[in-house]
């Protein structure tokens, strides 16, 4: 299913209620409105296969522009609106992206993308204009509401970095079939037979539509012929208040989510009437044991958890009640084969730690210009063996646990970080000698990011130097991968290769915090 066909049937149903101001978008202005970009784009030249890029906070016209490329066989990439005009050029540059939608929330940004994207011909903004770029709204206006006469489905080329180089592309290959094909089967059918979801649920998402997760659930509830409630950005309370406002029957959370919510006084918890609510979902991050304890304890057994990357290459899904019986697992596996193997790709037995892939009948993503990244996710023995990295270890039941990340990677409020990037960006400061960004262990957010930096010659270390790091690498990367914390020592632990050994550096960390 997509918008076009609950326009015909339900055309006056709310598709999408942007929490906040309480702004309705039916499923028949939705469909006009994503018809009448498809119709832009096309008219400027875009064909199946081409890229499009949005650049946007949590706006009511988010699904348009996503809708209108699943229509007309478009790669869509979604662009943190917290990365810098450089970090953001990049991704519409290596994606190939010839139109950028942004807003006028985002003008500052994304003016001074201009120069950085020369292969970008069409950009348009949403909600205003600014130098360079058209009124979306008066493009699509002259542009007929009527679908394209053919309807490719499209697909999301969203990124995924590792720790080595720049972030990289995920690319699907393209089927060719359309989007009425009952054939299809997307995310909205995951989500009705795996959580019961259906054209009566009520679907609050309380994270940004750029991540993964939020953007292909909420479509997931437009496939079924639900309604969508968006909010701009997380409140424990307002999420509170909203499930009782607007009636929700399920929702997606990440465990810091979990905290900040349980973190209310226990007046505000319970001021609510949140009865509504038959699920609540959460992944992107490990959930400490605890923490979740206390919401099942809190909302009842409605709490449900899976394990899955964006890369798509595996799933995996545990419900609250067979949670409690094999708490800390992310349970068992539902879509792919899970298979636990040594770093030489000998697969290992119950209870032993190794690096997780997982099984398909065919290869399934590919990282986009990166044959060596593509390489690397691949087992050594199989093509159709994919990895994200994650190390963990499987029961004798079948259940998943994870134990660590290979990469690591650092995952702070359910949000990945990249600590290559900023050990890039630190490197170029004229007074650091060397430097190593770790994640470490955080009550509310997961994780959070400690650089810990030597210094040239003759410079002497200081809070004030800290602070001066910390603005410096604030001028050319996004807020949240800016260290909390920079600390100095006089030397690193790097094998005789010149690699940084960045294990027992963390393990040193963690033990002064025990």
């Amino acid at each position: 299913m997509y918008p076009g066909k609950h326009a015909q049937t339900t055309p006056d149903k709310p598709a999408q209620i942007m929490a906040s101001t309480g702004e309705v978008t039916t499923y028949r202005e939705l469909n006009d409105a994503a018809n009448r970009l498809a119709q832009l784009l096309h008219e400027r030249g875009l064909r199946e296969g081409d890229h499009i890029s949005i650049f946007a906070e949590n706006n009511r016209r988010f699904y348009e522009a996503f809708w209108a490329a699943m229509t007309s066989g478009l790669y869509f990439t979604t662009i943190n609106r917290y990365l810098s005009p450089e970090e953001a050029a990049y991704l519409v540059n290596d994606s190939g992206s010839t139109a950028l939608i942004t807003t006028a929330a985002m003008a500052n940004a994304a003016t001074k993308m201009l120069d950085l994207i020369p292969g970008c011909q069409h950009k348009l903004m949403i909600d205003g204009t600014a130098d360079g770029f058209e009124s979306y709204e008066e493009a699509v206006a002259a542009m007929p509401s009527e679908p394209l006469p053919r309807l490719p489905k499209g697909e999301v080329m969203l990124y995924s970095s590792g720790t080595t180089g720049r972030p990289k592309g995920i690319l699907r290959p393209l089927t060719g079939v359309e989007v009425h094909d009952a054939s299809l089967s997307g995310i909205g059918m995951l989500e009705h037979h795996l959580l019961g979801m259906d054209e009566n649920s009520v679907y609050l998402t309380p994270a940004p539509l750029y991540h993964s997760a939020p953007l292909m659930w909420t479509a997931g509830v437009h496939e079924l012929g639900g309604t969508a409630v968006i909010m701009d950005r997380f409140d424990p309370e307002r999420f509170l208040a909203y499930v009782e406002q607007y009636s929700v029957t399920d929702t997606q959370l990440v465990p810091t989510m979990f905290i900040r919510m349980l973190k209310l006084p226990e007046e505000i918890r319970h001021r609510y009437d949140i009865s509504s609510l038959k699920m609540a979902v959460h992944a992107a991050a490990p959930c400490p044991i605890p923490v979740k304890e206390q919401m099942i304890e809190w909302w009842g057994p409605i709490v449900q958890e899976y394990y899955a990357a964006t890369e798509g290459n595996g799933l995996c899904f545990i419900g609250a009640e067979d949670w409690l019986n094999h708490k800390g697992s992310v349970g068992k596996a539902i879509m792919g084969i899970p298979h636990i193997c040594d770093d030489d790709g000998h697969e290992l037995g119950p209870g032993e730690p190794g690096v997780v892939y997982f099984e398909q009948e065919e290869r399934t993503f590919e990282y986009h210009d990166d044959p060596e990244k593509t390489k690397d996710s691949r087992h050594p023995q199989h093509d159709n063996w994919s990895t994200v990295g994650d190390v963990g270890y499987l029961d004798d039941d079948g259940y998943l646990y994870l134990t660590d990340r290979a990469t690591f990677m650092i995952i702070s409020g359910g949000v990945n970080i990249y600590p290559q990037e900023i050990e890039a960006c630190f490197a170029l400061h004229p007074k650091v000698a060397d430097v190593a960004v770790i994640g470490l262990p955080d009550e509310e957010m997961g994780e959070y990011v400690h650089a810990v930096v030597k210094l040239e010659d003759g410079i002497e270390p200081s809070d004030a130097l800290a602070d001066e790091l910390r603005s410096f690498a604030r001028q050319q990367l996004a807020g949240f991968k800016v260290p909390r914390v920079v600390d100095f020592r006089a030397d690193f632990p790097r094998l005789p290769t010149g690699k940084l050994y960045k294990k027992p550096l963390r393990e040193e960390y963690l033990a002064r915090r025990s």
